[in-house]
């Protein structure tokens, strides 16, 4: 029994699609809304209304569970609390192997703060003995178009990421390479760390010609100063540890700490990996928004 959680999200629900077409693998997707969950053939759902700050619920959901697809919970301040407990609700229940979704570059002094949490994350995992593999996969090749403001016609993506590059990743293969992790039950990934990546590193500037190539608007980088990046996120109304997170992750590319590329994704997957500019053809519901 392979357990995921996040399914109702745009990498778990992939993964499970993914696993469920296999035909031969039982599922159980772990949800807080059962009315929310994909509808997949053989696959069966456990609602958790309470999520990970639920431990007791997250126990008794994964109870008879083996392998576990834990996906990182959604940026919230106590997100670190929220996986400490997801992790031990796994072990109560007596999960029996770990597959967690973490991130580049996972270290305690992470120039990216929201990756200090990945890296206490996996600390924890290791500490319980529990067989694990843990996926890091660099910035989505998805968040490109987001990046981006519409300035008189041009999308203009302005952060403090300097010259650095950043191994965007389409999350189609972070989903083909889960499906075929969680399917080798072999020791041969026990204790592995996999950085999953693209096929290239691209600086803001590249990334933003690739965005004006396949969208067909004019788009460019525009370097700020760390200044000048609070200052132009303040009016959000986001919380500062979450402003704080969005310069940080920018920081981190101009630290040169996003600019692997390896290849786990056709290692794993059999296929090349995604560029940014076949991710982008290929899901034009990314940059819906910049037609306007």
């Amino acid at each position: 029994m392979i357990a995921l959680t996040g399914a109702t999200g745009s990498l778990g629900g992939r993964v499970a699609a993914r696993l469920a077409a296999v035909g031969d693998v039982p599922l159980r997707l772990v949800v807080r809304d059962a009315g929310r969950a994909p509808r997949l053939r053989g696959a069966e759902v456990r609602e958790n209304p309470g999520g990970y700050a639920d431990p007791a619920g997250l126990t008794a959901a994964l109870t008879g569970v083996h392998t576990l697809y834990l996906v990182s919970a959604a940026e919230a301040e106590d997100r670190l609390r929220q996986h400490l407990d997801a992790v031990d609700a796994a072990v109560a229940a007596g999960v029996q192997r770990i597959v967690y979704t973490s991130f580049v570059g996972a270290r305690p002094d992470a120039v990216f703060t929201l990756v200090r949490q990945h890296a206490a994350t996996e600390d924890a995992i290791r500490s319980t003995g529990v067989r694990h593999t843990f996926l890091r996969s660099s910035m989505y090749a998805d968040f490109v178009p987001f990046f981006a403001t519409v300035e008189d016609g041009t999308a203009v993506i302005a952060a403090p990421a300097g010259q650095g590059r950043t191994g965007f990743v389409s999350r189609d293969d972070i989903a083909d390479v889960a499906a075929a992790v969680l399917q080798d039950d072999s020791p041969a990934l026990d204790g592995q760390t996999l950085e999953v990546t693209g096929p290239e590193a691209l600086s803001m500037a590249e990334a933003a010609a690739a965005l004006a190539e396949v969208t067909g608007r004019p788009a460019l980088y525009r370097e700020q100063t760390v200044e000048e990046a609070w200052a132009t996120r303040r009016p959000s109304g986001h919380p500062d540890w979450e402003i704080e997170g969005w310069v940080t992750s920018y920081l981190a590319i101009a630290a040169g700490e996003l600019s692997a590329v390896t290849d786990v994704v056709p290692r794993l997957t059999g296929h090349p990996a995604r560029t940014v500019a076949e991710h982008l053809r290929a899901h034009p519901e990314d940059w819906a928004h910049l037609r306007v």
